[in-house]
Parts: C-alpha cells; sequence; structure tokens
C-alpha cells in the first residue's frame, strides 16, 4: 500500500511555471522591484534599468499581458503599475531565497 502524499496539483504547477518564464528575466525583476514602489512611466523605468525605451516597453508589454501589470495614458507618457498581488510576493521570495547575508 502506498502512502497518500499531498502534492501540488498539476494545474497548480503549470500556472507557476508560466509565471516563472515570464519573470525568469533580470531587467523584468528590476522592473517589477521598481514598480512595487509605485507607477512609473517607461521613460522613467528604461533610465532607472538602463535599457532602451523599446526593451522597456517589450518587457512591460509581456508581463501586462500575463496580468501583471496595468497601464494608463496621461497625454504622450504610460505608465504602468502592479496589479497582481503575487509579483511582490514573488519578489520578496527571491530576496529572501537567494540573499547572500546567509
Amino acid at each position: 500500500m502506498i502512502d497518500a502524499i499531498e502534492t501540488i496539483s498539476d494545474e497548480m504547477l503549470n500556472q507557476a511555471a508560466d509565471c516563472l518564464k515570464v519573470m525568469g528575466h533580470p531587467v523584468r525583476l528590476k522592473l517589477v522591484n521598481l514598480l512595487m514602489q509605485g507607477k512609473f512611466s517607461v521613460s522613467e523605468l528604461s533610465e532607472r534599468c538602463n535599457c532602451s525605451a523599446n526593451q522597456t516597453c517589450e518587457h512591460l508589454r509581456l508581463m501586462k499581458s500575463c496580468g501583471f501589470l496595468s497601464s494608463e495614458r496621461d497625454g504622450r507618457r504610460v505608465f504602468y503599475k502592479i496589479i497582481s498581488p503575487r509579483l511582490p510576493k514573488l519578489l520578496e521570495c527571491i530576496n529572501s531565497t537567494c540573499s547572500t547575508r546567509d
């Protein structure tokens, strides 16, 4: 007889893998880290991440298409903010797990 083992559902594991694929880029993690402080324009984010505006837009669009971010236009500027409660938790997990202060 095999003992019952509690496991995470395949659906949950697939969702987690999809999230990690999207967030598995240092610039995206940095963008989320910045956006945890509030909403920022694309130009502000690209400057702080040392990326071109085009590269920054691509990263932001991908995260927005996954439902992690929202955007709003104010004249010619587009501002992004976090709408998924998962992202700050993911960054907190990364910070505590990958910290070099062990």
